[in-house]
C-alpha cells in the first residue's frame, strides 16, 4: 500500500542470512562426525613421503598378471554397462512422463531407479561376492545394477526434453505406444541415449578398479593385495597401469561422444 515501507528487501536478507547459519552449522556436523584432524594428516605426510620414495621403481616385472587384471576390469566394466543399459531400457519409458502408460505405473518406476541408483556398485558387487563367489562375475553383477538405474535415469531424462510435435503426431495417426518409441522417440533422442551409455562405461571402469578390493576381481584385486604385503613398487606399477587404461578408456568414449553430438 501507498506510504507503507517496502518489507521485501529486509525479508530476503534475513532469509539469506538463516540459510547462511543453516548451511555453516551443517558444515560444522560434518566435520565433527568426520573427525578432520589436520594434525594427523600432518604427522602422516612424511609416511607417505616414505613410501613413495620406497615405492621407485615401480615393479613391472609381473606384468603379463597386472594387464590381465586391468583386462577383467574393462571386462567388468563393459559387460557390466550393457547389463544396466539393456534393464534400463524398458524402465527408462516407464520413467519418462511423455511416454509413460500412466502415473500408476511412471511413480514406482521412478522409485526402483532410484533404489538402484542409491546402492553403490561397490555394495551390490559385495551382495554378489556372497551370492555367486569371489571373481569378476559379482562385479559384472553388481556393475549392472548401479548402472541400470543411472543409465535409466538419464535415459528418462533425453526423452522428457525430445519436441513433442512428432511424437503427438504419431498417437494421432492411431499407432501403438512401442510404434510411436521406435519410429517417432526413437531416432530423435539415440544420439544422446549412446552419450549417456559411453559416459556412464567411462565411469564403470574408474570405478571397476576397486571392486577387487570385496573381491570381485580386476586390478584392485592385485592393488589390495600388494597394499596389504606393503609391496610399495609394485603398488606404483598398478597405479601406472590403472592410469594408463582410464585414460586411453577416457579419451575413446569422449571421442565417440564428439561425434555422436
Amino acid at each position: 500500500m501507498p506510504g507503507l515501507p517496502d518489507r521485501r528487501p529486509h525479508g530476503s536478507a534475513a532469509r539469506f542470512v538463516a540459510a547462511l547459519i543453516i548451511v555453516g552449522a551443517f558444515y560444522v556436523l560434518c566435520f565433527y562426525f568426520a573427525e578432520i584432524d589436520l594434525g594427523r594428516l600432518w604427522d602422516g605426510l612424511p609416511r607417505l613421503g616414505r613410501w613413495a620414495v620406497r615405492a621407485w621403481p615401480p615393479n613391472f616385472s609381473d606384468l603379463a598378471t597386472l594387464l590381465t587384471r586391468a583386462a577383467e576390469t574393462v571386462a567388468m566394466a563393459t559387460l557390466g554397462t550393457t547389463l544396466g543399459a539393456v534393464i534400463a531400457a524398458p524402465w527408462c519409458l516407464l520413467a519418462a512422463r511423455n511416454v509413460a502408460p500412466s502415473a500408476v505405473l511412471h511413480l514406482p518406476a521412478r522409485w526402483f531407479l532410484n533404489i538402484l541408483r542409491g546402492i553403490d556398485s561397490f555394495v551390490f558387487a559385495l551382495l554378489f561376492v556372497a551370492a555367486v563367489g569371489l571373481g569378476p562375475f559379482a562385479g559384472v553383477l553388481g556393475v549392472g545394477l548401479h548402472a541400470a538405474g543411472s543409465i535409466a535415469k538419464l535415459w528418462s531424462e533425453n526423452i522428457e526434453t525430445v519436441e513433442p510435435g512428432p511424437v503427438e503426431a504419431a498417437f494421432m495417426t492411431g499407432a501403438g505406444r512401442l510404434k510411436v518409441v521406435f519410429h517417432a522417440l526413437l531416432p530423435d533422442v539415440l544420439p544422446s541415449l549412446a552419450s549417456v551409455g559411453l559416459y556412464i562405461w567411462e565411469f564403470n571402469v574408474r570405478a571397476s578398479t576397486v571392486l577387487g578390493i570385496v573381491g570381485a576381481g580386476g586390478i584392485g584385486q592385485e592393488l589390495k593385495s600388494s597394499i596389504d604385503l606393503l609391496d610399495f613398487p609394485r603398488v606404483f606399477a598398478i597405479l601406472l597401469i590403472i592410469l594408463a587404461m582410464v585414460t586411453i578408456i577416457d579419451q575413446v568414449s569422449a571421442s565417440v561422444r564428439r561425434r555422436l553430438t
